[in-house]
């Protein structure tokens, strides 16, 4: 079986629907046969062969600078921060209209950051990889004197006195916010259709959705509108975006971020976590916001590892585990034949790969419990400033009962505690992100019961994740043959986050896939 990075470099499909649908001209530049493998390790009978359109944005193949990129530039005064962060903020101008990913944009203070970071920078003073880098932050991460919304009516109008403190340590370490990214309604669900201040685009094809409920935030990776962005995960709000948006989604062991100053949907299962262009960006940005919070009880005081420099361990020794019932069944062809594609490829870069089985959570009562115990008031007295199926959802925790309530509680602790089990065996676990590409908008839309099932079917393979409280990464592993993207989800021990990044690295680097992305 040949994997070779020579190879796969060669096996990138553009996605070029959604930048010509928003005027953007795309350039043709070549058609190719490529082969995916042979012999008995290949996928298939034989040998899998495709002729894959290469469509590309003229200058597309340097793409837009990673956040590794831009640092040591920054820092030795090659660029400017006030250069770049204009130069995002040109690019909300121009495609936010059509993609619909930022609800409020901070123009004016990102403006005066970035020029505090140039100042600082020029005198010596450089605090590390983020200083000086535009970062996008979920709408509903409180930024002080910056309304936070949670994309609803009944906050449109909230400035929080506060930044949480996810925030407050971006900001120490020297990022630009650039803005507020739309989402779901709440945080509850997995569309980004749901919004007071109407649905997300997917930049890959703007006729499809960007999951959620960061879809937003997932939205603007590809499309340059930031150099990472915050969201939070309570079912699979990072990874299932990030997987139909084609970028980096990474959700670190519950406890291991502070959620101190961001609206909860279910604080039992809410994990707050970067989204990025690469899996270092990933790691750079969860080394500057994880660590303890003496302020937030969700947050344990746990030792917080140095994962940038874990990327450079090599994954040759990891074991690989994969969970073929329940995550790898029902999925769209396409994803199936990227992901198996993806397994085959992770058996030269890891010391194993073999099949496990996995007791997987599918009850969501303590979910629809703690959302109801957060908005009880708000329904109650305010119900006309909730879009109709968020409080539907909201509504359905009505009737939890406080017993059921607690042996749901006792279920998931005992299930955090079980799933260590499963690492005696194997150090990490591969599955798809999501059973299928990107639905369309109209065809969700159009029949308003099919929402939440499709939902539901595309955080089927990320929400047990939340349950078991692991680590767990989403990145591209290939696209369709209509270009939109498809994710590959690793997920390792509590605080493990490490393993999790070492491998999505290494098969990062060995792929073409991250490269994938538009030009200036």
């Amino acid at each position: 079986m040949e994997f070779s990075r020579r190879t796969l470099l060669k096996g990138a499909i553009a996605g070029g629907a959604g930048l010509s649908a928003m005027g953007v001209h795309l350039t043709p530049v070549w058609s190719q046969t490529e082969k995916f493998g042979t012999g008995e390790g290949a996928i298939g009978h034989g040998m899998l062969e495709k002729t894959l359109p290469l469509q590309w944005l003229a200058g597309a193949m340097s793409g837009t600078p990673t956040i590794t990129d831009l640092a040591q530039r920054l820092r030795r005064r090659e660029i400017s921060p006030v250069e770049i962060t204009r130069q995002c903020l040109d690019r909300i101008e121009k495609l936010n209209p059509t993609l619909n990913a930022f609800i409020t944009v901070m123009s004016e203070s990102a403006v005066a950051e970035a020029r505090q970071a140039e100042g600082d920078i020029l005198r010596g003073q450089w605090r590390g990889p983020l200083h000086g880098v535009p970062i996008a932050l979920k709408d509903l991460i409180d930024t002080a004197g910056v309304r936070t919304t949670a994309a609803s009516a009944l906050y449109k109008d909230r400035i929080p006195a506060q930044d949480a403190e996810v925030v407050r340590r971006l900001r120490h370490a020297g990022a630009v916010i650039v803005g507020k990214n739309n989402l779901h309604e709440f945080a509850y669900g997995g569309s980004s259709l749901v919004s007071y201040f109407g649905e997300t685009h997917n930049p890959w094809d703007v006729g499809r959705i960007t999951g959620g409920s960061s879809g937003g935030s997932a939205a603007s990776i590809p499309a340059g509108l930031a150099y990472a962005a915050i969201g939070t995960d309570t079912g699979g709000s990072i990874r299932e975006p990030a997987a139909l948006c084609g970028c980096v989604g990474l959700k670190a062991t519950y406890g291991r971020v502070p959620s101190r100053g961001v609206i909860p949907l279910a604080a039992s299962l809410d994990h707050v976590g970067p989204l990025a262009a690469s899996v270092m960006d990933a790691a750079v940005v969860l080394q500057a916001i994880a660590g303890y919070d003496a302020a937030d009880i969700t947050t344990a005081d746990v030792p917080v590892m140095d994962y940038v420099s874990a990327l450079k361990k090599d994954a040759k020794s990891l074991r690989v585990g994969v969970p073929r019932a329940y995550f790898y069944e029902d999925l769209d062809p396409e994803v199936a034949s990227a992901v198996e594609h993806a397994l085959h490829g992770l058996e030269t870069l890891a010391a194993q790969v073999k099949e496990i089985a996995l007791d997987v959570p599918a009850d969501r009562t303590l979910l629809s419990a703690e959302a109801y115990a957060v908005h009880a008031d708000a329904v109650a007295k305010s119900p006309e400033l909730y879009q109709p199926e968020t409080l539907r959802r909201i509504r359905s925790g009505e009737k939890v009962t406080t017993p059921e309530y607690i042996q749901r509680r006792r279920e998931l602790e005992e299930a955090r505690r079980k799933i260590n089990n499963v690492f005696a065996d194997v150090d990490v676990l591969v599955t798809p992100t999501t059973p299928m590409p990107a639905p369309t908008i109209e065809e969700l839309k159009a029949n308003p019961d099919a929402l939440r099932p499709a939902e539901l079917r595309l955080l089927r393979n990320t929400r047990p994740f939340n349950v078991w409280g692991l680590p767990a990464i989403s990145l591209p592993c290939g696209f369709t043959q209509g270009g939109l993207p498809i994710g590959l989800q690793i997920a390792g021990p509590h605080w493990r986050e490490d393993l999790v990044l070492r491998l999505a690295h290494a098969y990062e680097q060995a792929t073409a896939w991250h490269k994938r992305r538009w030009g200036t």
